[in-house]
């Protein structure tokens, strides 16, 4: 069998070495006669999966030992809604800053529970940059400052942490956590859902600075307290034991790989690959994100018009590239470009981008 390129935005490539073992293991795991998908995830065994996990991620994305590690359910959405209810007393200002889609969606999760304050937005400029952080218009008494660190519509990534000064930052790094190294204490909260670079869609990684859980928060059943979850090293309910698991893989695998100071070069070769492609084109293929704020985890870009865009998706599938079909919202070409996307992948896309090219040029 020979795989195909996939640049699906999620979910998303897996690498398949991981695939393999997982397939290896499906049936008899560890030798116990058992699926792991079968066992408790109160049973010895699974925790100390859970545990490994845990502790390869904070080795892979420099965890301190300040910071709680959470593997829950829900997606980075309901993690919206939650950082409101745990962080932020009733109808108290949070500021979010709008680059894109998610950071829209962020804010419509947390609506019914605070007063939002829209610190900046990229909007009018067709989220084609980021806004200059001293235009932001911040609140000195926020719960927290929420940004999204790489909108994965519309390729644009937060190249630096921005200082918010003694408010806390919260970021949804759903689609560059672990690609590159990251100084996990400038934030407050990251959570990631997993299924772009750290593994299977199901299962979430939220990571909080422990002294945030003194907050009283808002009322809220206990599932939705993250200090509930904490205190029970995320078994308050019955976890997505299978997507933890396989996300423990793919963490071993970074690891080995080199870590992310390796992803972090990868990751460079291949959207520089695919920028350059673009913008070597002599205009047939158009990207209108301004340069300093581009994505190297996700590309959008455009052909003169939409029906060579629907050739380009057709023909690039016939040629085992798959998924680069642009989002519904901005339409055109996406290229996701996440961690188990090998560089020959992104070099398999620009020749077939060059000879597209050639053909209907």
């Amino acid at each position: 069998m020979t795989r195909a390129f996939n640049f699906s935005a999620g979910p998303a490539t897996l690498p398949e070495s991981v695939l393999r073992q997982a397939q290896a293991e499906m049936l008899d795991w560890n030798g116990i006669g058992a699926s792991i998908v079968e066992i408790s995830h109160r049973s010895q065994d699974f925790i100390a999966v859970a545990a490994e996990a845990e502790a390869d991620l904070r080795a892979l994305v420099g965890i301190p030992d300040d910071y709680a590690v959470l593997f829950l359910s829900g997606g980075a959405t309901t993690h919206q809604a939650l950082l409101a209810l745990n962080f932020a007393a009733p109808g108290q200002v949070v500021d979010y800053v709008v680059t894109g889609h998610w950071g829209k969606t962020a804010i419509k999760q947390a609506t019914p529970y605070c007063t939002v304050n829209i610190a900046a937005d990229g909007e009018a400029g067709g989220f084609h940059d980021i806004p200059s952080r001293d235009t932001w218009k911040l609140t000195p008494d926020a719960a927290y400052v929420h940004i999204t660190a790489n909108e994965t519509i519309h390729g644009v990534e937060f190249r630096d942490t921005p200082d918010v000064g003694e408010v806390p930052l919260f970021a949804d790094f759903s689609s560059s956590i672990a690609s590159e190294p990251l100084d996990v204490s400038k934030y407050g909260v990251i959570y990631a859902g997993a299924q772009k670079n750290l593994g299977p869609v199901g299962v979430a990684v939220v990571i909080i600075r422990k002294d945030l859980f003194e907050r009283s928060g808002q009322p809220r059943a206990d599932i939705f307290d993250y200090r509930s979850h904490a205190a029970r090293d995320s078994m308050l309910n019955t976890p997505p034991t299978w997507n933890w698991y396989l996300a423990g893989l793919v963490f071993k695998w970074m690891l080995a790989e080199g870590g992310v100071a390796e992803f972090a070069r990868r990751n460079a070769v291949k959207s520089s690959l695919v920028y350059n492609a673009i913008d070597s084109s002599g205009g047939f293929y158009r990207n209108d994100v301004v340069p300093a704020a581009r994505s190297r985890m996700n590309i959008p870009f455009f052909l003169p018009d939409d029906t060579l865009n629907a050739r380009f998706v057709a023909e690039s599938k016939a040629a085992g590239l798959l998924a680069l079909k642009g989002h519904k919202a901005v339409g055109g070409i996406r290229a996701s470009l996440y961690n188990a996307l090998p560089v020959d992948g992104a070099q398999a896309l620009v020749d077939f981008m060059r000879d597209f090219q050639q053909r209907n040029g």
